[in-house]
């Protein structure tokens, strides 16, 4: 399946704690294979590849698998150092208590208490003092994603949501949550963190080292791009269209037999993940094309053709509309 393509929001927030301690933040987006020009376009939108290349050279330059946006460094070798120890958990409650005294060994500021009330479960992300130095609310933002997608993994199934919450107001890219979470958004919350079922808790980690050491060579830093691979509606319908645009895709009601559901039980299955069954192609349709004006020498009639499109003109404009750029300026700027 096609990776996630990343907002340029989250080049930016992820740069910014570099940016402020003097470091060359263009060097770290060119060393990714990122024009920093175009990140200036609000809707511009980089690869999965090109993303997790950045993660990791921000990590190598700072020393700090936190970016400087929390208190004190967490120095390289702390994110892979808790998964070699919780890869020995009997189950997903024994992970996330083990995770949350690990992160209490270190001031970095940041705890990650599990909240246990009736039949929901809550991992907090917590810090000690206000992250004045995160304004974007990345480390806060990073730190759900990764945990919710590391535990789905470490079970081997995806942990549907109930709902997350945000201890600040609703920012203005809060629109890119819904291909992350697929769950709904509170914000204004008194704390930050993922709710989900309890019974989740008990399941067996079913991952060993081998495949610990495997996830580790790009994880987490590919962890925002990848995918999510549980069991949500949207991620059903990903996988049913596929990435083969240039034949025909089902129609609604036939993903909703496929599925063996309702249209009206699948368009409210889908408004309760944040999108809909036309926002689900196009974009996939915009991951693909940008994929490929990154990786090959496709012409951009070829892409638009690979993309779904029948017309270029009618390809230009959307695509122009998903990045705020045409695709040949894209190539060119974007690509070098």
């Amino acid at each position: 399946m096609t990776r996630l393509t990343v907002s340029a929001h989250f080049v930016t927030a992820a740069l910014a704690g570099a940016r402020r301690q003097g470091y060359d933040t263009h060097a770290m987006m060119r060393e990714a294979g990122i024009d920093p020009q175009l990140i200036e376009q609000e809707q511009a939108r980089v690869t999965g590849n090109q993303y997790t290349r950045l993660m990791q050279a921000i990590w190598a330059a700072m020393s700090d698998e936190f970016m400087g946006l929390a208190p004190a460094r967490s120095r390289p070798g702390t994110f892979a150092t808790l998964c070699q120890l919780v890869i020995h958990c009997d189950n997903l409650d024994c992970v996330l208590r083990r995770a949350c005294h690990y992160y209490g060994l270190f001031e970095t500021g940041i705890t990650m208490p599990l909240v246990i009330r009736g039949e929901e479960a809550q991992i907090r992300i917590q810090a000690e003092v206000p992250l004045d130095e995160d304004s974007h609310h990345f480390l806060q933002e990073s730190l759900l994603v990764i945990w919710h997608r590391l535990s789905s993994w470490l079970i081997g199934q995806g942990i549907p949501l109930t709902r997350v919450t945000f201890n600040y107001p609703e920012p203005f890219h809060s629109h890119e949550y819904r291909g992350i979470f697929h769950a709904p958004l509170l914000f204004d919350q008194p704390e930050t963190g993922l709710v989900f079922p309890a019974r989740y808790l008990q399941e067996p980690v079913i991952r060993d080292e081998l495949e610990m050491r495997h996830f580790l060579m790009t994880s987490p830093a590919d962890l925002l791009a990848r995918p999510d691979d549980r069991n949500s509606y949207t991620a059903r319908i990903r996988a049913l269209i596929g990435r083969d645009f240039t034949q025909p895709i089902s129609d609604f009601e036939t993903i909703a037999q496929q599925l063996n559901t309702s249209p009206q039980t699948l368009r409210r299955r889908l408004r309760a993940e944040n999108t809909s069954f036309q926002e689900i192609k196009d974009n996939l349709r915009r991951d693909i094309a940008i994929v490929h004006l990154t990786r090959d020498q496709l012409s951009i009639n070829e892409i638009a053709h690979r993309a779904g499109f029948t017309e270029t003109s009618t390809f230009h404009r959307a695509f122009k509309k998903w990045t705020e750029v045409t695709p040949g300026a894209y190539r060119s700027r974007f690509c070098s």
